[in-house]
């Protein structure tokens, strides 16, 4: 029997973090769960028409910080982060999609508590066909 795919939430509050993840496709992230290959990553951010997806990544490579070389190690130590998460492929959204258009519009958690949110299969097959509806 084939394992469901699994996705998650994962918000970017900077605008500088946002062009760091998709030029290297990496993100670092402080929230332990049991990340492997193949989750997919669901990136929202706040725009102007509230909390946005931006965009989505699948997860290629999991690796805790310590595992990185020394140089690689210090960004994400400033920051208190333990993984990274690299990502292949990754894709931005031409426009962001408002999560109030998506099935999780009813959702109670807003903002930074869907930071870490675990996804079914079955919202990740309906958020990814909204956006690409959105994108037009």
């Amino acid at each position: 029997m084939a394992e469901e795919r699994r996705g998650y939430i994962l918000r970017i509050i900077r605008d500088e973090w946002v062009e760091k993840v998709f030029k290297e496709q990496r993100y670092y992230s402080g929230i332990s769960r049991r990340w492997r290959r193949g989750d997919i990553i669901l990136f929202a951010k706040k725009t102007e028409a509230g909390d946005s997806f931006i965009g989505y990544g699948v997860v290629d490579r999991v690796e805790e910080i310590w595992e990185l070389p020394p140089e690689e190690r210090r960004y994400p130590m400033e920051h208190r982060w333990r993984w990274v998460l690299t990502l292949n492929p990754i894709f931005r959204f031409e426009k962001p999609i408002p999560i109030r258009e998506t099935i999780l519009a009813e959702d109670p958690r807003k903002g930074r508590f869907l930071h870490g949110a675990m996804l079914t299969e079955e919202e990740l097959d309906a958020i990814l066909e909204a956006a690409e509806d959105y994108q037009g």
